[in-house]
């Protein structure tokens, strides 16, 4: 992901954002509420301000039920803690932070096969029956802004030889890394030096 965060990072600096406003290297933790800290993949913080935080996370097989679950509780935990902090004063005094999620996931067979529920007591959502693996990330990075868990989130698909050469594809147009970024220029344009 590291390549996405350079990105990020040019993109910010295009927005007017000086270079020791922006963290991406070091400097990463922020306080939580549920936990002493959480390390962020990528930071702007001016004047005693948290302007934006981003996640970064990506998922190659073989286990990808598995890493399903782990990935998306981990990202719904971190923005409660994020945003709890944030209510109790931990980092701002008055200005919401931009907080944003970029998923990657291999693109192969496994992970676009459809995937069968287990039901033994309720229905799960109709959305999930059948889904494959890509499209239950494509609804998660969805609902994490839907619910207002994240301001952005880009959901993006790359296979294993051409990634390494930075090919990827969208699954959605809400997802896109052109929309996600739209978004945090927009947010940081509002602090630049």
């Amino acid at each position: 992901m590291d390549g996405f965060i350079h990105l990020i990072t040019e993109l910010i600096q295009e927005a007017g954002i000086h270079d020791k406003h922006i963290f991406h290297n070091t400097a990463l933790e922020l306080p939580g509420f549920f936990r002493p800290t959480k390390e962020w993949d990528l930071l702007v913080v001016r004047d005693a301000q948290l302007i934006l935080a981003l996640e970064s996370k990506s998922q190659v097989g073989p286990s990808f039920g598995n890493n399903f679950n782990n990935r998306t509780e981990e990202a719904m935990g971190s923005a409660l803690d994020l945003w709890t902090a944030y209510r109790e004063g931990a980092f701002n005094k008055t200005i919401r932070p931009w907080l944003g999620y970029v998923f990657l996931l291999e693109d192969c067979d496994a992970s676009r096969r459809s995937v069968k529920v287990k039901e033994p007591h309720f229905k799960v959502f109709p959305e999930f029956v059948n889904a494959s693996y890509s499209k239950r990330y494509e609804l998660f990075c969805r609902k994490l802004v839907r619910e207002r868990h994240y301001n952005s989130s880009a959901f993006l698909l790359s296979e294993p030889k051409t990634g390494l050469e930075g090919a990827f594809t969208e699954a959605a147009e809400d997802l896109a890394l052109l929309q996600f970024a739209k978004s945090l220029a927009a947010h940081v344009a509002a602090y630049r030096d």
